[in-house]
Formats: structure tokens, C-alpha cells, sequence
């Protein structure tokens, strides 16, 4: 039969221990929220198509990862990224304002 102990000694290493399960289960459910989230997001957008036929809204990865501070502790998690209309213009904006800058003798970019 099992029985629980309660010895002074090893008291605070039981609590180290459960505290490291519930921060381990707090950062995976708050994954599994983050996944599911943006999963829904970008399927509920699948017609979504640019000028070129390309979707505007798409995974692409994950993000750095972060610090979360929950009632469990801090939890590091990895959140998905995801490519949406805006972020396609700003970096095709970015992209042709880098090629016009690049060029020899080019004329810098009009306000």
C-alpha cells in the first residue's frame, strides 16, 4: 500500500516537484490554446487570396519564445505566427523599398 510522506525533509522537494507539474501543464494547455486558435483563424479564411492567387492568411512558424507569469510560476511558451493581409503589404513594401534604396544612383523614395 502506498502511503504519503511527511517528513520535514522531503516536504519541500514534493512541493518543488508538484509546482514543476503544474507550470509544465499550465504551458502546454496554454500551447494547445495557441495552436488551436490559430489553426481555426487561418481555416476559416481559406479563400482569402491576393492579386497573385496567393492565400493572405497562412501559418508561418512560431514566434520567439516568451515569458508568461501565471498563478503556477513563470511558463515559457512559443506562440504560432501566422502571415495576414497587412503583414503581406508591409513586407512587399519593405521588399521593393530595399531594392529601389539598393540600386546604384537610385532616387530616394518619395513622401
Amino acid at each position: 500500500m502506498l502511503r504519503v510522506v511527511s517528513e520535514e525533509s522531503t516536504r519541500g522537494e514534493l512541493a518543488s516537484t508538484l509546482d514543476e507539474i503544474c507550470r509544465e501543464g499550465a504551458r502546454r494547455m496554454l500551447a494547445a490554446a495557441l495552436e488551436q486558435e490559430a489553426g481555426e483563424y487561418v481555416a476559416a479564411l481559406p479563400g482569402e487570396l491576393d492579386e497573385r492567387g496567393r492565400r493572405l492568411v497562412s501559418r508561418n512558424g512560431h514566434a520567439r519564445p516568451r515569458t508568461i507569469t501565471t498563478a503556477a510560476g513563470a511558463v515559457e511558451i512559443r506562440a504560432p505566427r501566422g502571415t495576414t493581409a497587412a503583414s503581406m503589404r508591409a513586407r512587399d513594401s519593405a521588399s521593393g523599398f530595399a531594392r529601389r534604396s539598393c540600386r546604384r544612383g537610385a532616387a530616394s523614395p518619395r513622401r
